[in-house]
């Protein structure tokens, strides 16, 4: 049990050292991931109030065509 033991602690303590190169390319693609879903969702939440907007107006315009019916 305890050859098992040092065994995984030995490789993952090779997996730490081979991953700091990684660890920076993946720092980066994460900010990058991260701008491109932050303006994906301020695009989104622009078009919902734009949407909202539209069926506000339409459901206004419909009610004033009812009341002067």
């Amino acid at each position: 049990m305890k050859k098992v033991v040092l065994s995984l602690a030995a490789i993952a303590m090779m997996t730490v050292v081979s991953c700091k190169d990684a660890n920076a390319e993946v720092e980066a693609t994460t900010e990058d991931a991260i701008e491109a879903v932050e303006e994906t969702a301020t695009e989104a939440v622009e078009a919902v109030e734009e949407t909202a907007t539209e069926a506000v107006e339409a459901t206004e315009e419909a009610v004033e065509e009812v009341i002067a019916e």
